[in-house]
């Protein structure tokens, strides 16, 4: 094994953009509605599976958006937001705030958090966090908030995606 260099730098992908986007498809993982609230009121939010934890001490996590989201002006300048974790029960809301809907949050129903983000009535897990820091990497930003507030549902039956699709978990 070559010993780490900065001088040297990644090769080519040998794949096309659509092997890459099939084979991260095949990570399962939970799915995420982050909220939150501009100064002017406003109330934004958008699906993300891009949701990890960082550290425990101080308690981080992270996610990332597209630059091009239209959500970003709001999402890297204001100073709070949630991550709503979905319950099984929450699909149409998965797919509601994935799309590019009019009126994402009709009839949709939030509790106010303490920095203003909506937490989402039903979800299984909620993290009001600080925007702590943001890092552009290739064509999305990387988001990590400082936890400053959580709660769950016990026993809760979260919401997953894998290759295309939702389902809910199965105990093995």
């Amino acid at each position: 094994m070559l010993p780490f260099s900065p001088l040297r730098k990644a090769s080519s992908p040998s794949f096309s953009p659509r092997e890459f986007r099939a084979s991260l498809a095949m990570f399962a993982t939970g799915v995420t509605i982050v909220t939150a609230r501009t100064p002017a009121g406003v109330l934004v939010g958008l699906t993300a599976n891009s949701f990890n934890s960082v550290s425990l001490s101080p308690p981080l996590v992270l996610w990332s958006l597209s630059q091009s989201a239209s959500s970003m002006a709001a999402l890297s300048t204001g100073s709070h937001y949630a991550i709503n974790i979905l319950s099984a029960g929450q699909k149409e809301l998965a797919e509601r705030f994935a799309s590019r809907h009019e009126d994402r949050w009709t009839d949709v129903a939030f509790n106010e958090g303490a920095s203003g983000a909506p937490l989402l009535t039903g979800s299984v897990a909620t993290f009001e966090c600080f925007n702590r820091s943001r890092y552009e990497e290739g064509d999305h930003v990387i988001f990590v908030g400082e936890v400053e507030r959580c709660s769950h549902q016990a026993g809760a039956a979260p919401l997953l995606y894998h290759g295309g699709r939702f389902y809910t978990e199965h105990p093995l």
